[in-house]
């Protein structure tokens, strides 16, 4: 086991990891609700965990095994899952302990949409961006976002890809490079995330809930930005645009390798 790699890869992945923490602090000030020093705090806290991981190892050079992506990716997303967790535990508003944070981020990530959060009416625009871009970049899975990256680093990617797809499939790739199909994925991720939230728009919705939303639909998520969910718009032109997108999104960012799931209407699922 090249733990020397594994531990390079953590820091370098950590470290992008820490740049999803800035567009909510963007939304802040943007809608001036104060809660962008959270955001700060976690991205400057992420960002120097990976920046010392890497440090420590960044001149073994090891080439990355099959068995190594597996431990990379089992350990990315615990420690994504704590590190995601940072905003909530450091936010006044919404004011969760510390288990609560963390749960929170993994349903996000994991696009589970499960909260623990209520009252998501009143809290600050940035928090609620932030809970949808979690689930956004898990539904696409981020290593599948690192393996487009990685190889810019000298760092090979089809390990990360086969530990991180599941099925007998794992080989199977929509062009000949693994750096241009997960490049592939990510623009027709990104290109029905654009769609969805015009289409949100355009059927009633504000700017801001469309793109909320968005991220949801297109993750088949569950996450909303109201305690009512889609329901909140009471809106039948709404809810179409929610199925068609899910049933879109599920064979467009699909292929053979990659894990197949049953679209599942947004809801915002409370405990």
């Amino acid at each position: 086991m090249q733990f020397s790699a594994v531990q390079r890869i953590l820091g370098i992945l950590l470290m992008l990891f820490s740049l999803t923490m800035l567009p909510p602090v963007a939304v802040s000030f943007w809608y001036g609700d104060g809660s962008a020093t959270p955001f700060v705090i976690a991205s400057l806290l992420t960002f120097l965990a990976g920046a010392v991981s890497w440090v420590l190892v960044r001149k073994k050079r090891r080439e990355l095994r099959l068995r190594d992506g597996f431990l990379v990716v089992v350990m990315f997303w615990s420690v994504l899952g704590l590190t995601g967790s940072l905003p909530f535990t450091l936010s006044a508003n919404p004011r969760i302990s510390i288990t609560d944070s963390i749960f929170e981020s993994i349903s996000g990530l994991t696009t589970t949409g499960a909260t623990v959060i209520v009252g998501l009416d009143d809290l600050p625009e940035s928090i609620l961006y932030y809970r949808q871009q979690l689930q956004w970049l898990g539904g696409m899975g981020i290593i599948v976002l690192a393996v487009a990256v990685l190889p810019m680093l000298g760092i090979g990617g089809m390990q990360l890809y086969r530990a991180e797809t599941p099925g007998p499939m794992k080989d199977s790739k929509l062009t000949p490079r693994i750096t241009e199909t997960a490049k592939a994925l990510w623009y027709i991720y990104l290109g029905l995330t654009v769609s969805c939230a015009i289409a949100y728009w355009l059927a009633g919705m504000s700017v801001f809930d469309a793109v909320g939303h968005a991220f949801s639909t297109v993750a088949i998520g569950g996450f909303s930005t109201h305690d009512a969910s889609i329901a909140y718009s009471a809106s039948s032109a709404i809810d179409l645009v929610a199925v068609f997108f899910m049933f879109v999104r599920w064979p467009a960012t699909t292929p053979p390798s990659v894990k197949c799931e049953l679209p599942l209407m947004p809801t915002a699922a409370t405990s």
